[in-house]
């Protein structure tokens, strides 16, 4: 079967052939229909991110992925269902009390590999094996964009840990700022929007006008903020202080600056991975803004099963048109390369593999 791989470090992804996978008890064999191309792929292609399996000196690509089982192979799963795949997986099939109470996406490193990204092979391949559990189930009318069920997964997780946060006394949630205009910021900018109805949305980006984010953001009903004329601590000056404060950038120093850009009680969760960069913040300055007006910072990586299954409910109260706006390609394998590609129209890309 053909596969996408890359060698990390390398800088571009390679059309392989690959055996065919056969799934052993308790897994399906998958087929796969379409794989999202994302931030964290580019980051394993230029070797910023992620390893090899230790049996390969390649990685097969995609953790983004939605495919249609071919052999249920005795678990519960049907012939013809469509799935999504979960991403992370029991290191070298060793059991341990993260996936044990099902709750991967809590495992510290060591205790987990992630497909197409971490040790362990991803999704963009004709077929792919998987135990059942890690299979999640979506109607078959959004085959189409299971894709970006994965990222949907990641906010979806994102906001429930925000929201904990805040459950010791009467919080609401009023006002949100997305630090960031790629895929993951514009979904989660959908969600605060259309499906929890935060009165008040925000969204900063570097772009220039026109530009197809900045239309999204504005017909979503956001407010588009250029990080170039207003920079995140003057957001509550300019505009207001917000309750929430997503942050899907990689940009260090945004982590500290959402404390400036949060309202008393607020909470902000960071997602993205900066790579390491030494600079002066006033660390006094943060904690006393962070005591005396109860506010908070939280991190947060992966997802697990069940924020898949909330994150099918919210593709499906998405509005059409944002999914349509969003997904700016998707190319067979004969052009894959063009997934892979970057610039100020491209949002959203896919590969696919085959038809349903």
């Amino acid at each position: 079967m053909q596969a996408i791989a890359v060698e990390p470090g390398a800088g571009e992804p390679t059309l392989v052939e690959r055996p065919r996978p056969e799934p052993a008890a308790g897994e399906a064999l998958v087929r796969t229909l379409r794989v999202g191309v994302d931030g964290t792929d580019h980051e394993v292609i230029a070797g910023h991110h992620g390893d090899v399996p230790d049996d390969d000196t390649q990685l097969v690509l995609g953790h983004e992925a939605v495919g249609v089982v071919e052999d249920p192979n005795g678990t519960d799963l049907e012939e013809g269902q469509i799935v999504v795949p979960t991403v992370r997986r029991r290191p070298n099939g060793r059991d341990n009390e993260y996936f044990e109470r099902g709750e991967p996406d809590m495992a510290p490193e060591g205790e987990y590999v992630e497909r197409g990204i971490v040790g362990a092979h991803g999704f963009m391949a004709e077929y792919f094996t998987s135990p059942a559990e890690y299979l999640v189930p979506i109607p078959e009318e959004f085959a189409h964009l299971g894709f970006l069920v994965e990222p949907i997964s990641i906010s979806e997780k994102a906001i429930e840990h925000a929201v904990a946060s805040r459950s010791a006394f009467d919080w609401d949630l009023e006002s949100a700022l997305v630090l960031g205009n790629g895929s993951l910021g514009l979904l989660t900018l959908g969600m605060f929007a259309d499906v929890l109805d935060v009165e008040r949305t925000y969204c900063l980006g570097r772009r220039d006008r026109p530009d197809p984010t900045i239309d999204i953001v504005e017909d979503l009903g956001a407010t588009y903020i250029d990080s170039r004329e207003t920079p995140v601590p003057e957001i509550p000056e300019v505009y207001e202080s917000v309750d929430f404060v997503y942050e899907a950038t990689g940009y260090a120093k945004h982590a500290f600056e959402t404390v400036d850009a949060l309202a008393p009680n607020g909470v902000g969760v960071l997602l993205g991975v900066p790579e390491p960069w030494e600079f002066e913040v006033d660390g006094g300055r943060l904690h006393r803004e962070m005591v005396l007006h109860n506010k908070a910072l939280l991190g947060t990586v992966n997802s697990h099963r069940g924020h898949f299954e909330s994150a099918v409910d919210t593709l499906s109260q998405l509005p059409t048109w944002l999914t349509d706006d969003l997904v700016t390609g998707v190319y067979g394998l004969e052009e894959f390369q063009r997934a892979f590609e970057t610039g100020d129209g491209v949002i959203k890309t896919a590969v696919e593999f085959s038809a349903l």
